[in-house]
């Protein structure tokens, strides 16, 4: 028998995962601090419409799925963990180090399923790269670097860095391999002056090896692409593109001939990608580690690590740029 799982948060987001969590046949309840919003998904898909205190307290819920606006995450998440539930959170799973890390010991203490909803973990296209990548198609990671841009959704609670980047950050993370050595942040408010709109994060990791994210919802077009250059070769994941096109492989090199580097361009070749939903995926993946007793692909440790370099792009964005003079930046 499936888990038994309540959605608290039922909004935008959280009406995806409640229609995933219905496809696959557990959805047992919804919950939302607006009873409207609650209502509504419940009466959609036929199921019950109750409190948060009523979820926590209800032995028949095995499971729950939290959607409710970030600042909430970790209090909600360790509520539901005392209560004995295994949880799914969305990301980010808390806006400080030390909540993730009390949230962490919580779900360890507790022997209970955590998952973080760090989606594009799940993407058959990253999938796809990730596999590429381990079987050394490309050679040794050099360089990567990814684009989430768009114009709007403008948010008023989170700045871009906090809306937009958490995923690519927690793919970086998963290529590299480790936690970078050093993260640094630049961004601009222009929207509203204390909610950054655009923000570009670099990270230094062991041998040299880099990586930025740039992000921005003042963007005139729609990109979502994760590039990772290697030694033999590159592989460019672009969402925006059909399933067809979305995962591509570029075979250039650079040949060295009378001590000078010359581009061998080659043609992209498209890459073949499963298809699928990456949201079902990632619910089917908790079911799956909650019947099983499995180690999610994306736990509490990988959510900590993501929130560690938010914490610390966040802090080099909060920082006043230093002053300098006319005669001084040019040199």
């Amino acid at each position: 028998m499936r888990p038994r799982v309540a959605l608290l948060g039922c909004g935008r987001w959280g009406r995806n995962i409640g229609r995933c969590l219905n496809e696959l046949g557990c959805l047992d309840a919804v919950s939302d601090a607006t009873p409207s919003a609650a209502k509504i998904l419940a009466d959609t898909y036929e199921t019950r419409n109750i409190s948060i205190e009523d979820v926590l307290a209800d032995d028949a819920v095995d499971a729950v799925a939290i959607a409710t606006p970030a600042i909430t995450h970790a209090s909600v998440a360790l509520s539901a963990l005392r209560a004995g539930k295994h949880v799914f959170v969305e990301k980010p799973m808390a806006t400080a180090v030390a909540d993730a890390l009390a949230v962490d010991k919580a779900a360890r203490a507790a022997g209970k399923t955590f998952m973080v909803g760090h989606l594009l973990q799940y993407h058959p296209a990253f999938m796809e790269l990730k596999a590429q990548v381990s079987s050394g198609v490309i050679g040794a990671i050099r360089y990567v670097y990814s684009n989430r841009l768009a114009f709007g959704r403008i948010r008023t609670e989170e700045n871009s860095l906090w809306s937009f980047a958490p995923h690519d950050i927690s793919m970086i993370l998963t290529l590299m391999g480790e936690e970078p050595q050093s993260v640094h942040a630049v961004g601009g408010a222009y929207v509203q002056p204390t909610l950054a709109d655009v923000t570009t994060t670099h990270m230094t990791f062991s041998g040299g090896r880099r990586a930025h994210v740039f992000v921005s919802w003042l963007h005139p077009y729609k990109e979502q692409k994760l590039v990772v250059i290697g030694e033999d070769g590159m592989l460019e994941f672009n969402d925006s593109q059909p399933m067809g096109r979305k995962l591509q492989i570029y075979r250039h090199q650079v040949d060295w001939s009378a001590d000078m580097p010359n581009a061998l361009a080659a043609q992209a070749e498209a890459l073949a990608v499963p298809e699928g939903e990456p949201l079902s995926a990632e619910m089917a993946h908790f079911l799956d580690c909650v019947e099983k007793g499995t180690k999610p692909r994306t736990d509490a440790a990988e959510g900590v690590r993501v929130l560690k370099v938010l914490n610390q792009a966040q802090a080099a964005l909060d920082r006043p740029l230093a002053t300098i003079s006319s005669t001084e930046q040019f040199v």
